[in-house]
């Protein structure tokens, strides 16, 4: 007896339901038609967003959130193509992602080329894998595999392409189930040769890059920096791995050189380099007959001239990183003192100006004001702009995935859709998206979305009017302050246009007042928040560059 058939689209489906997926953001088109009527009868949930971006960004965070990729749906051509940018996003950031896309039939024409690019070929570039559907019974594996490659070190980005006569065709394929990856452990003999280094160093750091901030390394990692005593810092993305109240925090790595953290990295020894992501500008180069460097990630270190590793501790981060604790089974004998006394000066350095009563609010106090309101575990979303170096230097991070930020692709555009699935998937804390006035209007239609969910979402706007922080490189390379002023709506009645609520905080100290009454009511509210940048050149570059580093 032959197996009865089932439609193409219906399979996907239901291979989709078999990898756990709960929600498809996008943005349909006709050549989508029948995997929407699919989606209509399965268990999971369509989220309709207002541009494919958002629907890209916000499947994009769902992978970053927990490691699981989202997924998201999109038609042809022009649908097609505005999900370039989500899936770089993914790409460069290491978020998995699986984007769907429709096509016209591939059987027969029918509209000759209207609308038709080769989209598969587009996206190969940035994609882990870019394949085109050309039979129903193709799909299970194609599925089972378009999870796997997103999903495995180093994450990243799948596209599907779904004709729509391959979509109607009836196919007698079974859905795959779902397996799981586990990664091997690093073995005793290069464990050993990192305990030798370790001991051996006079100074040594750790580093925690973006690669630390997945598959839960936090215990592994805080073990480790309590047991050995040995001080760390992170990269923007390394944010909040372990707890940036340890006594071990030196600080995040914001700025390319200069800051003062940069001086106990400059005068330390030995870096161990805990997920590093060469997407991120590096915090540190490598020089021969400098500091000794290991690298502990799930894949080898991609070496440069900058970059060459002398030891390589290669497998599952977390479980590596336990190993490598209890050989090395205590305190490690190092020179503390330097680093204590830069400690000190970071933490003297990003308390300026945190009490400073100017209106528009100075970039300081805006991050300080924040902090206050803002709960361990609660969530802020940054977009892209001059003030994600304050956040990332002055901000404090208490639990890994706390603070979203983009320091890979760093588009504008992506921080409200990404605080919006935050707010999805954790309703009970608060999130916080922050966005500079130009990258806010860049997806502000999805307020709309995020009103028709009935999310809790504050959105915070740091407006001046302008693209900040060109106009801040703008500055620091001489040239005159020229073309990059804008004018911008009233935000209030933006809000209120969308059946949001709107606020304008027309002084410092009613900024945590006005986020405390907004989290309070629930729903979504938009902040307007007046911000004055002129304090940039003078502590980013200015301060910086006259400083000396302790002696």
């Amino acid at each position: 007896m032959s197996n009865p058939s089932t439609k193409a689209s219906d399979l996907f489906v239901q291979a989709l339901e078999a990898e756990g997926v709960k929600h498809i953001f996008a943005v349909p088109g006709e050549e989508n038609l029948d995997m929407l009527e699919s989606l209509r009868n399965s268990s999971i949930k369509l989220v309709l967003t207002r541009h494919e971006q958002g629907a890209g960004f916000m499947a994009a965070t769902y992978g970053r959130l927990t490691g699981r990729a989202g997924v998201c749906m999109a038609t042809l051509g022009p649908g097609a193509t505005n999900f370039t940018t989500p899936a770089a996003y993914a790409h460069l950031g290491a978020f998995p992602l699986i984007m769907i896309t429709g096509q016209k039939p591939i059987k027969k024409s029918k509209q000759g080329q209207f609308q038709i690019i080769d989209v598969v070929n587009l996206f190969a570039p940035i994609c882990k894998m870019s394949k085109q559907i050309v039979h129903g019974n193709n799909i299970p594996a194609l599925v089972r595999e378009a999870f796997r490659v997103a999903e495995e070190e180093r994450p990243g980005a799948v596209l599907l392409e779904l004709p729509e006569d391959i979509a109607a065709e009836p196919t007698t394929a079974k859905v795959i189930p779902r397996s799981e990856r586990h990664y091997a452990v690093a073995d005793d003999t290069v464990l050993n040769e990192a305990v030798s280094m370790i001991r051996s160093a006079r100074m040594p750091l750790v580093l925690l890059g973006a690669g630390a901030n997945r598959k839960q390394a936090r215990l592994a990692l805080q073990e480790f920096i309590e047991t050995t005593g040995i001080p760390f810092f992170s990269t923007q993305m390394g944010k909040g791995v372990v707890d940036e109240g340890s006594p071990h925090f030196l600080g995040t790595a914001a700025l390319s050189d200069g800051d003062y953290l940069h001086c106990a990295i400059e005068r330390s020894d030995l870096i161990i380099n805990v997920g590093h992501d060469v997407v991120e500008k590096p915090p540190f180069f490598m020089s021969h007959g400098g500091k000794k460097v290991i690298h502990v990630n799930y894949r080898s270190a991609k070496v440069d001239q900058v970059y060459f590793p002398q030891c390589e501790v290669v497998g599952d981060l977390a479980r590596s990183v336990q190993k490598l604790t209890q050989k090395i089974g205590g305190k490690v004998v190092c020179d503390l003192a330097y680093f204590n006394r830069i400690r000190e000066e970071v933490e003297l350095h990003i308390k300026e100006g945190a009490d400073d009563n100017r209106f528009p609010i100075i970039p300081q106090r805006l991050v300080a004001e924040t902090r206050k309101a803002m709960g361990a575990k609660d969530i802020i979303a940054l977009d892209n702009g001059i003030y994600k170096l304050w956040y990332a230097r002055n901000y404090k991070a208490y639990e890994p995935n706390t603070v979203l930020l983009d320091n890979a692709l760093a588009t504008m555009g992506a921080g409200l859709p990404s605080a919006m699935m935050a707010a999805m998937l954790y309703p009970d804390r608060r999130v916080m998206a922050i966005c500079g006035d130009g990258g806010f209007m860049m997806n502000s239609q999805e307020i709309e979305t995020a009103v028709r969910l009935k999310m809790n979402l504050v959105v915070t706007i740091l407006n001046d009017s302008s693209y900040g922080m060109i106009r801040w490189k703008q500055e620091h390379v001489g040239f005159a302050d020229w073309g990059l002023e804008f004018g911008n709506p009233d935000f209030v009645k933006y809000a209120e246009a969308y059946g949001a609520t709107g606020h304008r905080v027309g002084s410092a100290d009613e900024l945590v007042p006005t986020f405390d009454r907004a989290f309070k009511a629930g729903g979504v509210h938009i902040v307007d928040v007046p911000v004055d940048y002129s304090e940039n050149k003078k502590v980013l570059i200015d301060e910086l560059a006259a400083k000396v580093c302790l002696i």
